[in-house]
Protein backbone atom coordinates (compact mmCIF):
# COMPACT_ATOMS: atom_id res chain seq x y z
CA UNK A 1 0.00 0.00 0.00
CA UNK A 2 1.51 3.26 -1.10
CA UNK A 3 2.22 5.84 1.56
CA UNK A 4 -0.17 9.35 2.05
CA UNK A 5 1.91 12.04 0.92
CA UNK A 6 1.60 16.11 1.23
CA UNK A 7 3.80 19.07 1.35
CA UNK A 8 4.10 18.95 4.84
CA UNK A 9 5.87 15.55 4.32
CA UNK A 10 8.75 17.96 2.11
CA UNK A 11 9.21 20.47 5.49
CA UNK A 12 9.60 17.00 7.46
CA UNK A 13 11.71 15.02 5.38
CA UNK A 14 13.93 17.52 2.81
CA UNK A 15 16.89 19.29 3.21
CA UNK A 16 15.83 22.81 3.28
CA UNK A 17 17.50 24.19 0.06
CA UNK A 18 13.83 24.67 -1.63
CA UNK A 19 10.59 27.31 -0.42
CA UNK A 20 8.40 24.83 -2.82
CA UNK A 21 4.73 25.83 -4.16
CA UNK A 22 1.98 24.71 -1.10
CA UNK A 23 0.58 22.19 -3.99
CA UNK A 24 1.81 19.02 -5.50
CA UNK A 25 1.74 18.41 -9.13
CA UNK A 26 0.75 14.90 -9.97
CA UNK A 27 0.12 14.68 -13.37
CA UNK A 28 0.61 16.50 -16.71
CA UNK A 29 -0.12 16.78 -20.21
CA UNK A 30 0.64 19.25 -22.61
CA UNK A 31 0.72 22.83 -21.37
CA UNK A 32 -1.24 21.68 -18.52
CA UNK A 33 -0.48 20.29 -15.09
CA UNK A 34 -2.56 19.01 -12.24
CA UNK A 35 -2.04 19.10 -8.64
CA UNK A 36 -3.66 16.32 -6.09
CA UNK A 37 -6.55 18.12 -5.63
CA UNK A 38 -7.33 17.86 -9.33
CA UNK A 39 -6.65 21.72 -9.82
CA UNK A 40 -5.51 22.32 -13.35
CA UNK A 41 -2.80 24.67 -13.92
CA UNK A 42 -1.58 26.37 -17.27
CA UNK A 43 2.35 25.26 -17.20
CA UNK A 44 4.55 29.20 -18.41
CA UNK A 45 7.53 27.83 -16.62
CA UNK A 46 8.16 24.71 -17.79
CA UNK A 47 10.27 23.50 -15.49
CA UNK A 48 12.40 26.54 -15.69
CA UNK A 49 12.84 25.90 -19.51
CA UNK A 50 13.21 21.98 -19.51
CA UNK A 51 9.86 21.14 -20.80
CA UNK A 52 10.35 22.30 -24.24
CA UNK A 53 7.81 20.12 -25.43
CA UNK A 54 5.53 19.93 -22.73
CA UNK A 55 4.37 17.21 -20.22
CA UNK A 56 4.28 13.57 -21.41
CA UNK A 57 5.03 14.11 -25.12
CA UNK A 58 4.07 10.58 -26.91
CA UNK A 59 7.40 10.75 -29.03
CA UNK A 60 8.99 11.07 -25.76
CA UNK A 61 7.00 8.57 -23.93
CA UNK A 62 7.68 6.07 -26.82
CA UNK A 63 11.52 6.75 -26.83
CA UNK A 64 12.20 6.31 -23.26
CA UNK A 65 10.11 3.15 -22.88
CA UNK A 66 11.90 1.30 -25.79
CA UNK A 67 15.07 2.35 -24.50
CA UNK A 68 14.25 1.09 -20.77
CA UNK A 69 12.80 -2.17 -22.38
CA UNK A 70 16.38 -3.08 -24.09
CA UNK A 71 19.05 -1.64 -21.49
CA UNK A 72 19.52 1.30 -18.98
CA UNK A 73 23.33 1.52 -17.91
CA UNK A 74 26.52 0.44 -18.50
CA UNK A 75 28.97 2.88 -17.17
CA UNK A 76 31.52 4.48 -19.47
CA UNK A 77 33.82 1.84 -19.96
CA UNK A 78 31.30 1.14 -22.80
CA UNK A 79 29.30 3.15 -25.26
CA UNK A 80 25.92 3.03 -26.83
CA UNK A 81 23.40 3.79 -29.90
CA UNK A 82 21.45 6.56 -28.37
CA UNK A 83 24.31 8.33 -27.40
CA UNK A 84 26.30 8.25 -30.56
CA UNK A 85 23.64 8.77 -32.47
CA UNK A 86 22.72 12.32 -30.73
CA UNK A 87 26.45 13.00 -30.56
CA UNK A 88 26.15 12.99 -34.35
CA UNK A 89 22.92 15.17 -34.29
CA UNK A 90 24.66 17.86 -32.27
CA UNK A 91 27.67 17.88 -34.31
CA UNK A 92 25.84 17.67 -37.32
CA UNK A 93 23.41 20.60 -35.94
CA UNK A 94 25.93 23.26 -34.47
CA UNK A 95 29.85 24.26 -34.77
CA UNK A 96 30.66 21.35 -32.90
CA UNK A 97 33.25 18.53 -33.48
CA UNK A 98 33.56 16.24 -30.01
CA UNK A 99 30.40 15.93 -27.60
CA UNK A 100 30.90 15.08 -23.89
CA UNK A 101 27.59 14.32 -22.11
CA UNK A 102 26.73 14.71 -18.53
CA UNK A 103 23.74 14.81 -16.38
CA UNK A 104 23.18 19.06 -16.02
CA UNK A 105 23.84 22.06 -16.79
CA UNK A 106 26.41 22.71 -13.64
CA UNK A 107 28.23 19.92 -15.18
CA UNK A 108 28.27 20.86 -18.73
CA UNK A 109 29.70 24.37 -17.53
CA UNK A 110 31.72 22.48 -15.23
CA UNK A 111 32.97 20.44 -18.09
CA UNK A 112 33.52 23.43 -20.36
CA UNK A 113 35.60 25.39 -17.64
CA UNK A 114 38.03 22.65 -17.54
CA UNK A 115 38.43 21.78 -20.69
CA UNK A 116 39.86 25.82 -21.06
CA UNK A 117 41.77 25.17 -18.07
CA UNK A 118 43.44 21.97 -19.34
CA UNK A 119 44.00 23.14 -23.05
CA UNK A 120 45.32 26.77 -21.91
CA UNK A 121 47.94 25.27 -19.60
CA UNK A 122 49.00 22.15 -21.91
CA UNK A 123 49.25 24.91 -25.32
CA UNK A 124 50.23 28.14 -23.43
CA UNK A 125 51.52 27.14 -19.91
CA UNK A 126 51.05 27.16 -16.11
CA UNK A 127 50.21 31.19 -16.23
CA UNK A 128 47.44 31.27 -18.28
CA UNK A 129 44.54 30.38 -15.50
CA UNK A 130 42.18 33.51 -15.92
CA UNK A 131 38.58 33.07 -16.51
CA UNK A 132 36.27 35.84 -16.34
CA UNK A 133 32.71 36.30 -16.05
CA UNK A 134 29.61 38.76 -15.52
CA UNK A 135 28.18 39.60 -12.70
CA UNK A 136 24.47 38.59 -11.93
CA UNK A 137 24.96 35.47 -14.41
CA UNK A 138 24.44 31.88 -13.81
CA UNK A 139 26.34 28.89 -13.93
CA UNK A 140 25.62 26.45 -11.80
CA UNK A 141 25.66 25.00 -8.18
CA UNK A 142 29.18 23.43 -7.73
CA UNK A 143 32.13 24.95 -6.57
CA UNK A 144 33.68 26.31 -9.70
CA UNK A 145 30.44 27.19 -11.49
CA UNK A 146 29.11 28.89 -8.72
CA UNK A 147 32.05 30.93 -8.07
CA UNK A 148 31.93 31.85 -11.92
CA UNK A 149 28.63 32.78 -11.74
CA UNK A 150 28.72 36.43 -10.61
CA UNK A 151 26.19 36.41 -7.74
CA UNK A 152 28.11 36.37 -4.28
CA UNK A 153 24.63 35.52 -2.27
CA UNK A 154 25.31 32.35 -3.62
CA UNK A 155 28.66 31.33 -3.24
CA UNK A 156 30.09 33.81 0.02
CA UNK A 157 28.81 31.11 2.71
CA UNK A 158 31.01 28.39 0.61
CA UNK A 159 34.65 29.99 0.94
CA UNK A 160 37.43 29.82 0.14
CA UNK A 161 36.50 30.06 -3.42
CA UNK A 162 38.50 28.57 -6.49
CA UNK A 163 41.10 31.49 -7.34
CA UNK A 164 41.74 33.19 -10.19
CA UNK A 165 37.78 33.90 -11.54
CA UNK A 166 36.90 37.83 -12.27
CA UNK A 167 33.55 39.59 -13.17
CA UNK A 168 32.92 42.31 -15.51
CA UNK A 169 29.65 44.14 -15.99
CA UNK A 170 27.91 42.00 -18.85
CA UNK A 171 26.81 44.19 -21.52
CA UNK A 172 29.69 46.20 -20.85
CA UNK A 173 32.56 45.73 -23.37
CA UNK A 174 34.99 47.80 -21.54
CA UNK A 175 34.59 46.11 -18.36
CA UNK A 176 35.33 42.76 -19.63
CA UNK A 177 38.21 44.76 -21.91
CA UNK A 178 40.11 45.55 -18.71
CA UNK A 179 39.68 41.88 -16.92
CA UNK A 180 40.54 39.95 -20.38
CA UNK A 181 44.41 39.66 -20.94
CA UNK A 182 47.13 37.20 -22.14
CA UNK A 183 46.37 35.32 -18.68
CA UNK A 184 43.23 34.30 -19.65
CA UNK A 185 42.18 30.93 -19.99
CA UNK A 186 38.19 31.38 -20.19
CA UNK A 187 35.45 34.15 -20.88
CA UNK A 188 31.99 32.46 -20.28
CA UNK A 189 29.05 34.49 -21.13
CA UNK A 190 25.22 33.59 -20.86
CA UNK A 191 23.84 35.04 -24.70
CA UNK A 192 20.42 35.80 -22.39
CA UNK A 193 21.07 35.86 -18.91
CA UNK A 194 18.26 34.00 -16.92
CA UNK A 195 18.37 34.11 -13.80
CA UNK A 196 20.35 37.35 -13.63
CA UNK A 197 16.50 39.11 -14.97
CA UNK A 198 16.12 37.67 -18.52
CA UNK A 199 18.90 40.64 -20.00
CA UNK A 200 19.73 39.51 -24.21
CA UNK A 201 23.52 40.37 -24.44
CA UNK A 202 23.85 42.87 -27.39
CA UNK A 203 25.29 41.82 -30.82
CA UNK A 204 27.95 44.36 -30.24
CA UNK A 205 28.98 43.27 -27.06
CA UNK A 206 29.10 39.32 -28.10
CA UNK A 207 30.71 39.95 -31.13
CA UNK A 208 33.72 42.25 -29.17
CA UNK A 209 34.01 39.04 -26.70
CA UNK A 210 34.90 36.93 -29.44
CA UNK A 211 37.58 39.39 -30.90
CA UNK A 212 39.07 40.01 -27.40
CA UNK A 213 39.19 35.86 -26.58
CA UNK A 214 40.59 35.89 -30.54
CA UNK A 215 43.15 37.99 -29.59
CA UNK A 216 44.33 36.51 -26.22
CA UNK A 217 44.04 32.91 -27.21
CA UNK A 218 41.19 32.53 -24.68
CA UNK A 219 38.11 29.86 -25.00
CA UNK A 220 34.71 31.78 -25.11
CA UNK A 221 32.52 29.85 -24.01
CA UNK A 222 28.55 30.14 -24.39
CA UNK A 223 26.53 28.96 -21.34
CA UNK A 224 23.17 28.20 -23.08
CA UNK A 225 21.64 25.57 -20.73
CA UNK A 226 18.67 28.02 -20.80
CA UNK A 227 18.72 29.26 -23.97
CA UNK A 228 19.74 26.36 -26.10
CA UNK A 229 17.37 23.77 -27.92
CA UNK A 230 15.42 26.10 -29.47
CA UNK A 231 14.15 28.46 -26.73
CA UNK A 232 15.31 31.82 -29.14
CA UNK A 233 13.89 30.64 -31.93
CA UNK A 234 17.10 29.61 -33.16
CA UNK A 235 18.29 26.02 -32.35
CA UNK A 236 21.02 27.57 -30.11
CA UNK A 237 21.27 31.23 -29.31
CA UNK A 238 24.56 31.51 -30.69
CA UNK A 239 23.30 31.29 -34.45
CA UNK A 240 20.49 34.16 -33.61
CA UNK A 241 23.55 36.64 -32.74
CA UNK A 242 25.57 35.03 -35.46
CA UNK A 243 28.80 34.64 -33.04
CA UNK A 244 30.50 31.29 -32.51
CA UNK A 245 31.86 30.18 -29.48
CA UNK A 246 34.39 27.44 -28.94
CA UNK A 247 32.48 25.48 -26.73
CA UNK A 248 28.87 25.61 -25.51
CA UNK A 249 27.43 23.98 -22.62
CA UNK A 250 23.79 22.32 -22.80
CA UNK A 251 21.06 20.60 -20.84
CA UNK A 252 17.69 21.44 -19.42
CA UNK A 253 15.62 21.42 -22.97
CA UNK A 254 18.08 18.75 -24.21
CA UNK A 255 16.27 16.35 -22.97
CA UNK A 256 12.66 17.85 -22.43
CA UNK A 257 12.65 16.97 -18.59
CA UNK A 258 14.85 14.08 -18.72
CA UNK A 259 18.33 14.81 -16.72
CA UNK A 260 20.96 15.46 -19.24
CA UNK A 261 23.76 17.78 -20.35
CA UNK A 262 26.38 18.19 -22.63
CA UNK A 263 29.58 20.08 -23.63
CA UNK A 264 30.13 21.03 -26.93
CA UNK A 265 33.44 21.76 -28.53
CA UNK A 266 35.90 22.23 -31.33
CA UNK A 267 38.26 19.42 -31.92
CA UNK A 268 41.20 21.63 -31.10
CA UNK A 269 39.87 21.89 -27.92
CA UNK A 270 38.43 19.07 -27.41
CA UNK A 271 41.80 16.81 -28.20
CA UNK A 272 43.70 17.83 -25.32
CA UNK A 273 40.68 15.67 -22.94
CA UNK A 274 42.58 12.40 -23.16
CA UNK A 275 41.30 9.43 -21.47
CA UNK A 276 41.25 10.01 -17.69
CA UNK A 277 41.08 13.57 -17.41
CA UNK A 278 37.29 14.01 -16.91
CA UNK A 279 34.27 11.96 -16.71
CA UNK A 280 31.00 11.10 -14.67
CA UNK A 281 28.93 7.80 -14.18
CA UNK A 282 26.00 8.48 -15.39
CA UNK A 283 26.81 11.05 -18.90
CA UNK A 284 25.53 9.50 -21.68
CA UNK A 285 23.45 6.49 -20.40
CA UNK A 286 20.88 5.50 -23.38
CA UNK A 287 17.99 6.15 -21.81
CA UNK A 288 18.77 9.87 -21.06
CA UNK A 289 20.42 9.77 -24.85
CA UNK A 290 17.43 8.15 -26.35
CA UNK A 291 14.85 10.75 -25.08
CA UNK A 292 17.04 13.77 -25.95
CA UNK A 293 17.67 12.45 -29.39
CA UNK A 294 13.75 12.26 -29.90
CA UNK A 295 13.36 15.84 -28.77
CA UNK A 296 16.17 17.05 -31.00
CA UNK A 297 15.00 15.73 -33.76
CA UNK A 298 11.33 17.18 -33.31
CA UNK A 299 12.79 20.73 -32.13
CA UNK A 300 15.28 21.29 -34.85
CA UNK A 301 12.42 21.82 -37.69
CA UNK A 302 11.56 24.62 -39.65
CA UNK A 303 8.43 24.11 -37.67
CA UNK A 304 9.10 24.45 -34.23
CA UNK A 305 11.51 27.13 -34.40
CA UNK A 306 9.41 29.47 -36.65
CA UNK A 307 6.67 28.76 -33.96
CA UNK A 308 8.59 29.54 -31.73
CA UNK A 309 8.96 33.16 -33.10
CA UNK A 310 5.33 33.14 -33.44
CA UNK A 311 4.32 32.21 -29.55
CA UNK A 312 7.27 35.10 -28.92
CA UNK A 313 4.61 37.30 -30.84
CA UNK A 314 1.71 36.22 -29.22
CA UNK A 315 3.26 36.58 -25.43
CA UNK A 316 4.68 40.23 -26.25
CA UNK A 317 1.54 41.52 -27.75
CA UNK A 318 -0.42 40.25 -25.01
CA UNK A 319 1.68 41.02 -22.16
CA UNK A 320 2.35 44.80 -23.56
CA UNK A 321 -1.47 45.20 -24.22
CA UNK A 322 -1.75 44.06 -20.07
CA UNK A 323 0.92 46.18 -19.33
CA UNK A 324 -0.39 49.37 -20.92
CA UNK A 325 -4.20 48.71 -18.88
CA UNK A 326 -2.18 48.08 -15.91
CA UNK A 327 1.24 50.28 -16.16
CA UNK A 328 2.53 47.28 -13.64
CA UNK A 329 5.68 46.30 -15.83
CA UNK A 330 9.06 49.33 -16.67
CA UNK A 331 10.07 46.58 -19.59
CA UNK A 332 9.25 43.56 -21.20
CA UNK A 333 12.10 41.67 -22.84
CA UNK A 334 13.67 39.01 -24.04
CA UNK A 335 14.22 36.60 -27.05
CA UNK A 336 11.78 33.64 -28.29
CA UNK A 337 10.10 32.08 -25.57
CA UNK A 338 12.79 33.36 -22.86
CA UNK A 339 10.35 36.33 -21.36
CA UNK A 340 10.90 38.92 -18.31
CA UNK A 341 8.81 41.28 -17.17
CA UNK A 342 10.53 43.89 -15.13
CA UNK A 343 8.36 45.76 -12.26
CA UNK A 344 8.55 49.18 -12.24
CA UNK A 345 10.15 50.81 -9.65
CA UNK A 346 7.20 51.42 -7.42
CA UNK A 347 6.59 47.76 -7.33
CA UNK A 348 10.56 46.43 -6.97
CA UNK A 349 11.02 43.36 -4.76
CA UNK A 350 7.82 41.97 -5.45
CA UNK A 351 7.79 39.40 -8.21
CA UNK A 352 7.29 36.85 -6.08
CA UNK A 353 3.92 37.57 -4.77
CA UNK A 354 3.09 37.38 -8.31
CA UNK A 355 3.99 34.27 -9.01
CA UNK A 356 2.16 33.50 -5.86
CA UNK A 357 -1.60 35.22 -6.91
CA UNK A 358 -0.87 33.18 -10.69
CA UNK A 359 -0.82 29.98 -8.81
CA UNK A 360 -3.79 30.42 -7.20
CA UNK A 361 -5.26 31.60 -10.62
CA UNK A 362 -4.37 28.39 -11.84
CA UNK A 363 -0.86 29.93 -13.47
CA UNK A 364 2.67 28.97 -12.86
CA UNK A 365 5.35 31.12 -14.02
CA UNK A 366 8.70 31.92 -13.17
CA UNK A 367 10.70 34.84 -11.16
CA UNK A 368 14.09 35.60 -12.49
CA UNK A 369 15.46 37.97 -9.36
CA UNK A 370 13.79 39.37 -7.18
CA UNK A 371 11.66 41.99 -9.71
CA UNK A 372 11.34 40.04 -12.78
CA UNK A 373 8.39 37.68 -13.28
CA UNK A 374 9.85 35.43 -15.98
CA UNK A 375 8.24 32.80 -18.22
CA UNK A 376 9.69 30.16 -20.26
CA UNK A 377 6.92 27.57 -21.45
CA UNK A 378 6.61 24.58 -23.55
CA UNK A 379 7.90 25.69 -26.97
CA UNK A 380 4.73 24.03 -28.59
CA UNK A 381 1.76 25.59 -26.59
CA UNK A 382 -1.03 26.10 -28.41
CA UNK A 383 -2.48 29.71 -28.79
CA UNK A 384 -5.84 28.97 -26.95
CA UNK A 385 -3.46 27.89 -23.85
CA UNK A 386 -1.97 31.02 -23.95
CA UNK A 387 -4.85 32.94 -23.90
CA UNK A 388 -6.25 31.08 -21.16
CA UNK A 389 -2.38 31.52 -19.33
CA UNK A 390 -2.22 35.28 -19.70
CA UNK A 391 -5.74 36.07 -18.97
CA UNK A 392 -5.17 33.94 -15.59
CA UNK A 393 -2.03 36.44 -15.41
CA UNK A 394 -3.68 39.46 -16.50
CA UNK A 395 -6.36 38.57 -13.42
CA UNK A 396 -3.07 37.89 -11.06
CA UNK A 397 -1.39 41.50 -11.74
CA UNK A 398 -4.82 42.72 -11.32
CA UNK A 399 -5.44 41.59 -7.38
CA UNK A 400 -1.62 42.65 -7.15
CA UNK A 401 -2.14 46.04 -7.83
CA UNK A 402 -5.53 46.10 -5.47
CA UNK A 403 -3.55 44.24 -3.28
CA UNK A 404 -0.64 46.96 -3.16
CA UNK A 405 -2.42 50.23 -3.44
CA UNK A 406 -5.14 49.13 -0.35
Amino acid sequence: MSQSISRQNFDQWMMPVYAPAQFIPVRGEGAWLWDQEGKGYIDFAGGIAVNALGHAHPAMIRALTEQASKFWHTGNGYTNEPALRLAKQLIDATFADRVFFCNSGAEANEAALKTARKYAHDRFGEHKTGIVAFKNAFHGRTLFTVTSGGQPAYSQDFAPLPPDIRHGVYNDIESARVLIDDNTCAVIVEPIQGEGGVIPATPEFLRELRELCDRHHAALIFDEVQTGVGRSGELYAYMHYGITPDLLSTAKALGGGFPIGALLAREEMASVMTVGTHGTTYGGNPLACAVAGEVLSIINTPQVLNGVKQREQWFKERLQAINARLALFKEIRGVGLLIGCALRDEYAGKAKQISLLAAEEGLMVLIAGASVVRFAPALVVNEEDVTLGLNRFEAACERFIAETSS
